[in-house]
């Protein structure tokens, strides 16, 4: 299957997904991240700020904020700017998403954990995005271990790569957990 037809069949699924069945995939797909080996020992946690269409992170992080240090993704350019996570802190940005306010960025390097969205992703770890690279960019500079999150049907059998392309070390569904890189969890 081609990278936008996978697009196309995730946001129709998406779609037809109920506001109580989005919750209740979100509760067990951060159920199953707060189990990990990877999220019990890390302190530095790179979260994102969920779209209307994502598995909702809003709940997850004011549930962990006073026990550990997130912080969210910003765009600058085509990078992403690394900010603490404060609730208090956060505005409208690109792509419509909340994104941090202020100039205390962060090294990629001194995250322990990221969090990734995509579009879906396959058993061998490799993740399709919205297109735009930004994650595919923040992932090569960083040592973090990577955790991706998703709906299970947007777990696929197989997503094209490109050289540039960046993976996961696992992908947690509400019904799965795939570990793909066991040295890193």
């Amino acid at each position: 299957m081609e990278k936008n037809e996978i697009r196309r069949r995730v946001r129709h699924l998406r779609g037809m997904l109920s506001e109580i069945e989005r919750m209740k995939a979100a509760e067990e797909v951060f159920s199953r991240v707060e189990k990990t080996t990877a999220f019990i020992m890390a302190d530095r946690i790179l979260m994102y700020h969920s779209l209307p269409d994502e598995v909702n992170t809003r709940a997850f992080l004011r549930k962990w904020a006073d026990r550990k240090n997130f912080y969210l993704p910003r765009v600058n350019g085509v990078n992403l700017d690394i900010l603490p996570y404060d609730e208090s802190r956060l505005e409208l940005g690109s792509f419509h998403i909340e994104e941090p306010t202020g100039t205390d960025t962060v090294d990629p390097s001194e995250i322990e954990l990221i969090i990734v969205p995509a579009v879906a992703y396959d058993r061998k770890g490799n993740r399709l995005g919205r297109g735009k690279g930004f994650y595919d960019r923040l992932l090569q500079s960083a040592k973090a271990t990577t955790i991706g999150v998703g709906y299970g049907f947007q777990l696929v059998d197989e997503v094209p790569t490109e050289p540039h392309d960046q993976g996961v070390d696992m992908v947690i569904t509400e019904n799965a957990t795939i570990i793909i890189r066991h040295g890193s969890i």
